[in-house]
């Protein structure tokens, strides 16, 4: 049985995530990492979309339930699970990349609160810098130390 480092720190973040087929599908990325904060980006694709051409709800669901899991990781260690979480719907997802930036809250020894933020983000500009974030959902979770 191999033994996980006591910490993570974004490159096995990265390898983690990569790690999870259903995370390599969606195109997941661990844009930032550490210090009780993580970012999860993935570029929108037609697969990622409802009927209506919004984001789909549960790609969004993913992203938030992700970033809050890092988030705490990054807190408290990389044994931990997702013990729930609430996700608000606040307006259409639509852009070329979804952002999920998710902060610690507040973390004990064995468990971890996180706010996540999710945001899409419309075509850059034609100079090069990013587009402009849209906020479409807010998610909080709280996370176990499985240790």
């Amino acid at each position: 049985m191999t033994s996980l480092p006591s910490e993570l720190d974004a490159d096995l973040a990265r390898k983690v995530l990569d790690a999870q087929p259903f995370s390599r599908l969606l195109g997941a990325r661990i844009a930032a990492f550490g210090d009780g904060a993580a970012t999860l980006e993935l570029d929108i694709r037609d697969e990622h979309r409802q009927q209506n051409g919004f984001v789909h709800g549960g790609v969004l669901s993913y992203a938030a339930d992700n970033a809050i899991t890092f988030a705490a990781g990054s807190a408290l260690g990389p044994a931990v699970l997702t013990a729930g979480f609430s996700i608000q719907y606040m307006r259409p997802a639509v852009g070329t990349v979804l952002r999920a930036r998710a902060t610690v809250v507040h973390a004990g020894r064995r468990q971890a609160v996180v706010r996540c933020d999710l945001f899409c983000v419309d075509t850059e500009g034609t100079d090069g810098t990013e587009g402009t974030e849209t906020l479409c959902a807010v998610a909080q979770g709280t996370v176990l130390n499985s240790a």
